[in-house]
């Protein structure tokens, strides 16, 4: 079957003609992926002379959208992402004939947030804290008994240090991804959720309104660049930025984490998930485009590689969290062979 797909795909690409047919790879897919897939596509044009990969910060659900829309020279050959794919992103690609579908587990990234370096202030938050900062609403208990009602009302919040006093007393004002990145999905599931829970219990759990962020002004959706959000953290050194630890790590120079629950993140506490804003992040390549756009297979070999992903490689230079030795031959076995994706 996949060879089947691939000459039917060779056949597109020959249709196009010799003058249209793509000599780039092509990447799209997740900010936080973003910095490591360009170190991957600057060394693999390093060692082999080929053009270098075109890669595009798209977030991840934007990624997933453009990598899904069929196979073909006119679609995306590698995708980056903060989250695994959904099954409703997985089913948009079957749906266009995008099938034979390989992921790969690249790695481990912390949600950070993050102030200017300029800031003399002192901070430090934990989870329920954060949920009472940037929830569009926040769950009041009638009483202190364990199944007491709770209501649920608009976040009043204006300043942090009406959370609590040991904040500063500034504006609350955060610059964070948008609904399509994958960084949004996993901070909501991993920080506000946290957050949330400790107040309500697990039976008061609300789903749904745990999971909304403000629309009032202290929470702002600052697009999928990340650099866009270091900027205004430099510019306004009372604002806080939301991101994957490599846009931390790549700005120490200008920028600083904060810690949350009382842990700062760096590559130890995100591998050992002591830094409880920890998630795992991949690639997805499609197997249909091997061998017929020129240097994919060799742009696989190289993101996986020891250079790339191993302890002390250039992408653990960057900020990446490296698996464990035995998963990152997991890793690189499955791309060597295509292992294929189901949701």
């Amino acid at each position: 079957m996949k060879t089947q797909i691939s000459l039917v795909f060779a056949a597109t690409v020959a249709m196009a003609g010799v003058a249209e047919a793509r000599d780039q790879v092509r990447v799209v897919g997740s900010s936080t992926v973003f910095p490591y897939s360009q170190a991957v596509a600057e060394s693999f044009a390093s060692k082999t002379g080929r053009p270098s990969p075109v890669v595009e910060s798209t977030g991840t659900g934007g990624g997933m959208k453009i990598f899904c829309q069929g196979i073909g020279e006119a679609h995306a050959d590698v995708t980056g992402a903060s989250r695994a794919m959904k099954a409703s992103e997985y089913a948009a690609c079957v749906k266009n004939g995008v099938t034979d579908i390989t992921e790969a587990l690249i790695g481990y990234d912390g949600l950070s947030l993050a102030i200017s370096r300029a800031s003399t202030l002192n901070w430090g938050f934990t989870d329920e804290q954060i949920f009472r900062a940037l929830s569009a609403e926040i769950p009041v208990k009638q009483s202190n008994l364990a199944n007491a009602k709770i209501d649920w009302i608009p976040n009043p919040n204006k300043k942090w240090s009406d959370i609590d006093a040991s904040l500063p007393n500034i504006d609350i004002i955060t610059f964070g991804p948008p609904p399509t990145s994958g960084t949004r999905d996993a901070f909501v599931e991993l920080a506000m959720h946290a957050g949330c829970e400790k107040i309500t219990g697990k039976a008061g759990f609300d789903e749904d309104k745990c999971s909304r962020m403000r629309q009032d002004g202290p929470f702002v959706e600052a697009g999928e660049n990340d650099n866009l959000i270091v900027q205004r953290l430099i510019a306004d050194p009372n604002t806080i930025g939301i991101f994957g630890y490599s846009f931390v790590f790549e700005n120490l120079d200008q920028i600083k984490a904060i810690s949350v629950n009382g842990v700062e993140p760096n590559p130890d506490t995100i591998a050992s998930f002591e830094y409880n804003i920890a998630r795992p992040i991949f690639v997805y390549f499609k197997n249909s485009h091997r061998g017929v756009i020129p240097g994919l297979n060799e742009f696989l070999e190289e993101f996986v590689s020891e250079d790339s992903l191993g302890r002390g490689g250039y992408n653990n230079e960057r900020g990446l969290t490296v698996l464990p030795e035995a998963i990152l031959k997991k890793t690189q076995a499955n791309v060597a062979s295509g292992v294929k994706f189901t949701k």
